[in-house]
């Protein structure tokens, strides 16, 4: 057999055509519509563009496996409950293309490595389950026996439980994270690191340390009654479109919207909603009030002004501008964030938060007076060094305000994959606390292990510096949408053996371990049939809502298993009878899942009957009760300093964003139609001024470096675009700019790559 040949870690460097337009100053609207319609006619046979388009996102239909944001409770569109991103995330799962053992058996791992993910994600559906030998260079088909026989042989081979890594998509169903979590605390590990290591762990903590409880408190609903909204660090049109429905009824009612940024995003300038026909007509929508530019990490800055301004106001009016009841009786700390706030300077914070004075005030002006005040933020806010400290300065705001535990008002973390939340909640988490262990303990007879186990940092490096571990992931493309590529391209190559239970092919598959399996499940969109019949799973939106979702399409190929049954069978296979767990009564009916997880996690009394109910049932959360699960039963106050950034001649502050036809690492197409950048990803977005500076031109091809704690990274033929990005900061897309992203740039606490916060240069070519 011949030696395996390396396979490329990163999207290849060639261009392919770009054309630069002005960006939009309109999102959604017909060309939202037309581009839906598009996708799902070029990817998807007529009859399934129907059948999926009248259940996605409706009650008792399947949930959109794109973003966490919730159903309405009240009206839904019977014809269109879904956004321009969500067909084509139905249109990529719902493919008529076939990824078979003849592609495999004609396209080896390596050449496949060549292709862009864009080209990697058309492939097609995966068919059956696929083995990768070692030093082979093509994928040739395996039974599901054998299999399950080679996971359980080479897990039970290895020295410790903890050689064994076990990552987790958001997009796993609750049904699927509590067995798949079950198993492996079963198997003698809490190495479970999942996507919101890399995303919103700094919500997590931030809010509990702070709050009680690391979740959003808000409803839907609150936004309707919202005086003020502010969106920091997110872009809803791309990422979150149909929060612009929110934002519209909120705008409707009286309320005001503020945006935080450091560059423009279309989706929150004007919203042309097509379920408002006549609104379409009229011109749309203006969502944003007030646009607050602010450089890239200056959110602490920005925050601390604008609370310092209140407190002056509060100090001229007594009562008039903080809940001065609700901070007496709800808080601590306040005492010492107002000696904090005496000690700042007030020109000092304007100038590292990047946002002009004037604009600061009319911030000020608006929330003043209100109470009813939601903020909203995405990874702008958590994937910095101070992102925990970011999300917690957020939370003062609120305090003093009194804005949390009343209607139209709190926090709002808005996650981005559909399960994300719901699969912390179902124990997916290295670092689960004691009661949930104990709990486990008491359900199941078998004692979980006691020590945290790897987040996805701390996994890396462990593969990296410990050649011989098992690496498994239950969907997403774990490579692509990690820091550091090569690093850890390399950390997955000193693995014995990777498992990817996936949908369809992605660059995780091509940059292995020793051997590799592809074990293909059901979509989101498939019909799921057990033992006692058709089966249907539930998920957590952002908003703490866990309702079902049940496919309508037959899955693509007979050899399909759903992601519970995959589970179930490895671990009888591996556990054998350790443990007294009958894994197969689960999994003949979803309903037995259920039962346990309403045995063993709190909030899911009756659980069976509530997930059947239309718009299924909330999960307790003590803030949206006025309450906080702290310590001594009150929400803290927290000193939190903005960041220090400093930069030398030619250095620059990258972020790196998605674009408009992408969710996370999965690519739809290659055009960022709001920002006017068509047929290309490989741009970096930099200020005028600073282009002029640095004897930059429109579409002139550069290297972009880093260098962190002695160690260059390059990312190479980037297209310099002129655009209205705050000076010295640039954007780049991921994942073509994560090899600039140090593994030990991280935020404190929550361990989150720092994604956007990475100094670099920029270099001709």
């Amino acid at each position: 057999m011949s030696e395996r040949i390396k396979s490329a870690a990163q999207n290849p460097d060639e261009h392919t055509g770009i054309k630069i337009s002005e960006a939009k100053k309109q999102a959604v609207g017909v060309t939202a519509v037309a581009a839906s319609v598009y996708h799902a006619a070029k990817y998807m046979p007529p009859i399934d563009i129907l059948k999926t388009s009248l259940k996605l996102n409706q009650q008792k239909g399947f949930d959109c496996p794109g973003c966490a944001w919730p159903d309405p409770e009240d009206e839904r569109s019977p014809i269109a409950e879904y956004c321009e991103n969500g067909m084509k995330a139905i249109a990529e799962e719902a493919t008529k293309k076939r990824c078979d053992r003849d592609f495999f058996k004609q396209n080896s791992v390596p050449a496949i490595s060549t292709w862009s993910d864009f080209e990697i994600g058309k492939t097609g559906r995966l068919c059956e389950p696929m083995f990768l030998a070692k030093d082979s260079n093509f994928y040739e088909p395996i039974s599901w026996e054998a299999a399950f026989d080679l996971i359980a042989k080479n897990l039970n081979e290895l020295d410790n439980p903890d050689d064994a890594i076990f990552y987790t998509s958001g997009r796993t169903s609750n049904e699927a994270a509590f067995l798949y979590q079950l198993f492996v605390r079963a198997y003698g590990t809490n190495n479970l690191p999942d996507c919101s290591n890399m995303c919103h762990e700094s919500s997590s903590e931030g809010l509990g340390a702070t709050l009680g409880i690391g979740k959003g408190s808000v409803t839907l609903m609150d936004f309707y009654e919202a005086e003020v909204v502010m969106v920091i660090g997110q872009n809803p049109g791309t990422n979150h479109p149909r929060m612009l429905s929110a934002l519209e009824k909120c705008k409707d009612n009286g309320g005001k919207i503020i945006t935080v940024n450091p560059l423009p995003e279309t989706g929150l300038i004007n919203f042309s909603n097509p379920q408002r026909p006549l609104k379409m007509l009229s011109g749309g929508t203006n969502l944003s009030d007030l646009f607050l530019q602010v450089k890239a990490n200056g959110d602490i800055a920005l925050l601390k002004a604008i609370m310092y301004r209140l407190w002056q106001e509060e100090e001229q009016m007594p009562g008039s501008v903080f809940d001065q009841t609700f901070i007496k009786n709800k808080t601590n700390g306040y005492q010492d964030l107002i000696e904090d706030l005496k000690q700042q300077n007030l020109e000092n914070l304007i100038e590292k938060s990047g946002v002009e004075a004037s604009k600061i005030e009319a911030a000020v002006a608006l929330l003043k007076h209100h109470k009813k005040i939601i903020i909203c933020w995405a990874m702008g806010i958590t994937q910095h060094e101070n992102g925990v400290a970011n999300v917690q300065e957020i939370v003062n705001l609120l305090l003093l305000k009194g804005s949390i535990g009343k209607p139209g008002a709190g926090t709002c973390p808005v996650r981005g994959h559909s399960n994300v939340q719901g699969d912390r909640t179902m124990g997916i988490w290295e670092a689960s606390p004691k009661s949930f262990l104990d709990s486990l303990e008491k359900h199941f007879g078998f004692k979980p292990p006691q020590e945290h186990g790897y987040a996805v940092v701390d996994a890396i490096k462990a593969m990296y510096e410990e050649p011989g571990k098992m690496f498994f992931a239950m969907g997403g493309n774990f490579l692509s949408a990690t820091p550091d590529t090569e690093y850890t391209a390399e950390a997955l190559r000193k693995c014995r053996l990777t498992v990817q239970i996936s949908t369809k092919l992605n660059r995780s598959h091509l940059v292995t371990g020793e051997a590799a399996l592809i074990l293909p499940c059901l979509g989101r969109t498939n019909i799921d049939v057990q033992a006692s019949g058709k089966q249907f799973v539930s998920v957590e939106n952002s908003m703490g809502v866990v309702h079902s979702s049940e496919g309508v399409l037959p899955p693509v190929s007979e050899h399909l298993k759903s992601e519970p049954a995959i589970v179930a069978q490895m671990a009888k296979a591996t556990l054998g009878e350790k443990v007294k767990i009958d894994w197969d009564k689960m999994v003949s009916n979803y309903d037995y899942i259920r039962e346990a997880i309403e045995k063993t996690i709190p909030g899911f009394v009756e659980y069976n009957n509530r997930v059947r109910l239309p718009n299924g049932f909330y999960l307790p959360n003590c803030n949206r009760d006025g309450d906080f699960d702290t310590a001594d039963k009150k929400a803290h106050f927290t000193i939190n300093q903005p960041a220090e950034i400093i930069l030398k001649d030619g250095e620059y502050l990258m972020m790196t964003n998605r674009s408009h036809d992408q969710y996370n690492t999965t690519i739809y197409g290659l055009n960022d139609r709001y920002r006017g950048i068509s047929n290309e990803r490989r741009v970096v977005f930099i200020n005028p001024i600073d282009m002029q500076k640095a004897g930059l031109e429109s579409e002139q091809v550069v290297n972009l470096k880093s260098n962190f704690n002695g160690v260059e990274r390059v990312a190479k033929k980037f297209i310099v675009v002129p655009y209205n990005v705050s000076e010295q900061c640039v954007v780049t897309y991921f994942p073509e700019a994560n090899v600039l992203v140090p593994l030990d740039k991280q935020a404190k606490i929550s361990k989150t790559p720092a994604s956007k916060s990475i100094v670099i240069s920029i270099h001709p070519t």
